[in-house]
């Protein structure tokens, strides 16, 4: 409400603006930073991150290529170490405390940019496919079951590490 006079509440009024139909000087208004993904700090921070992840993941295909019909082993070991890798990294990131600042540019960077680039989901669907045009249904199958329950399984694998940071830290703060 407002003060009052003599008893009485007096209502406060705020000055209404002069030239409502001028435009507005951005300089004197407080910018929102807007949504996350168009941030151009965060899209620098995927694209770092995708700078190291995909070279890596192309150098590990090319070191150890599949040759046509074979199980795409390449693919199905960076997916789930990248599974294993990302469960680890997201759960210690929530567990040292709230998505801001060096946590979330770790996650960006890290978590989306490196990690993102590394691990081929697409070319899961790929290996699949190409699996499936040269009549190997059992390996298709295979590839494709073994990838998702594997990388479930790597991802709980990395879950339950990262939950142990904070339970280090404070078991030694104590």
């Amino acid at each position: 409400m407002a003060p009052s006079h003599r008893g009485r509440t007096v209502p406060v009024t705020r000055p209404t603006d002069p030239a409502p139909t001028l435009p507005v000087d951005p300089d004197s208004v407080p910018r929102e930073p807007g949504p996350l993904h168009v941030r151009p700090s965060a899209i620098a921070a995927v694209a770092a991150g995708g700078l190291l992840g995909a070279p890596l993941r192309y150098g590990l295909g090319v070191a150890f290529p599949t040759s046509a019909g074979q199980f795409p082993w390449t693919t199905f070991a960076i997916n789930i170490a990248g599974a294993l890798l990302l469960g680890l990294l997201l759960e210690a990131l929530t567990r040292l405390g709230e998505d801001a600042g060096w946590l979330r540019r770790v996650r960006l960077c890290v978590g989306t940019g490196v990690l993102g680039s590394f691990t081929t989901y697409s070319t899961l669907a790929v290996d699949t496919d190409l699996l499936l045009r040269d009549h190997h249904l059992g390996s298709a199958a295979l590839y494709a079951v073994a990838s998702v329950i594997a990388g479930l399984l790597a991802t709980t694998a990395g879950i339950a590490v990262g939950a142990q940071v904070r339970t280090r830290r404070v078991e030694a703060a104590r």
